[in-house]
């Protein structure tokens, strides 16, 4: 391990080097490109040094250990060392965590899917609310929603919404949230006072770039039809909603969203790429050896991964056995703890996973 942190620090200092140099800083692509490599490393090479501050500074304490006689100045050296010793077993596990293999997918912005499942009009109203949260929590961390496609229900609720979701590492914050997400609550419908279940299914896609999947223009069929819904003069007018079909896997997207028929088409198609570069990744990971798909979980969509319970107050994650008894402020967009509990916990597992197939 350390002999891979000299490595990665030596290329650290290089690229630092090539950042002042004035070949690089006169053409943007290349410096644009050695700045993110600079800033990808950076965290592993504060980590690594700190660590080798920690070892100095074990060192000198140990060595005031034995030389010192005044009780007062051992036990003040005995002190440190303990903070420097607990403070260094810290800094060891978060190299490690720190050179487990990426995620390739965790820069990117993500196609958010969210679609009401059992529960008929209570699970729409809910699908609502959970696109509210996301939303919520979009705009706590400095991202940008934009609404590709929705179909609503008769109660003002969504049984489908889409959207894009841009900004600095969507897709590592969000990529755990698929699954099916379950609500108990008493409806605004009930009049017993009954309490009922219901639940929406998340989808969280990282958007493919036109690299990362090959369209053939003849693998596509591409329907218009007019808007229907909320939109001005133009719905029911023109035929500005787009429907795409990718034929070889029956994939259907549609979007209506924009009075454009161009514009929907745009965004057709990167809901498309997005769901097509699923695809292919679920078909490499079905590859992989048993004990790696339950590393890393399964993200099945069938899976119940998150019960929010009204009359309890609390959010239960049940990948992680993790109850927080704050629901409201979790359906208003505070989804940071659930959400630095499971990137822990699966960065635990893979670390199990990297030791294990060391030894």
């Amino acid at each position: 391990m350390f002999e891979r942190l000299d490595q990665i620090e030596a290329r650290y200092e290089e690229l630092t080097h090539a950042l002042a140099s004035p070949e690089i800083m006169n053409d943007s692509a290349k410096y644009q490109k050695t700045a993110k490599a600079h800033s990808e490393i950076a965290p592993v090479v504060e980590g690594y040094r700190e660590y080798k501050d920690l070892k100095k500074g074990i060192a000198e304490s140990k060595a005031v250990l034995a030389d010192e006689k005044d009780p007062e100045m051992r036990a003040y050296a005995q002190e440190e060392l303990d903070k420097l010793e607990a403070r260094l077993a810290e800094t060891e596990q978060e190299l490690k965590v720190l050179l487990l293999p990426k995620d390739p997918n965790d820069e990117k912005n993500v196609v958010l899917e969210i679609r009401a499942g059992t529960g008929g009009d209570e699970a729409t109203l809910f699908a609502a609310e959970m696109f509210r949260m996301y939303t919520r929590y979009a705009e706590s961390q400095g991202w940008k929603v934009e609404v590709l496609n929705t179909s609503e229900s008769g109660v003002g609720g969504l049984k489908e919404v889409i959207a894009m979701i841009s900004g600095d590492r969507v897709y590592s914050h969000l990529k755990y949230e698929s699954g099916v997400h379950r609500v108990q609550r008493v409806p605004q419908t009930e009049q017993q006072g009954r309490v009922h279940t219901s639940a929406v299914t998340i989808a969280v896609l990282a958007e493919a770039e036109d690299v990362d999947v090959k369209i053939e223009p003849k693998d596509l069929r591409i329907d218009t039809f007019c808007s229907s819904g909320p939109g001005g003069q133009s719905v029911n007018t023109t035929y500005s909603a787009v429907r795409i079909t990718h034929l070889p896997t029956n994939t259907v997207v549609s979007c209506q969203d924009e009075k454009s028929q161009i514009k929907n088409r745009d965004k057709a198609m990167r809901v498309l790429r997005s769901r097509l570069y699923e695809m292919e990744m679920q078909r490499q990971q079905e590859a992989l050896a048993r004990e790696r798909k339950t590393m890393v979980g399964s993200g099945d969509r069938s899976e119940k991964i998150r019960t929010y319970n009204f009359p309890q107050n609390r959010v239960t994650d049940h990948r992680i056995g993790l109850t927080i008894h704050q629901l409201e402020a979790v359906m208003d967009g505070k989804l940071q703890p659930l959400v630095e509990a499971l990137v822990t916990h699966y960065q635990a597992e893979k670390l199990k996973h990297e030791t294990a197939s060391v030894v």
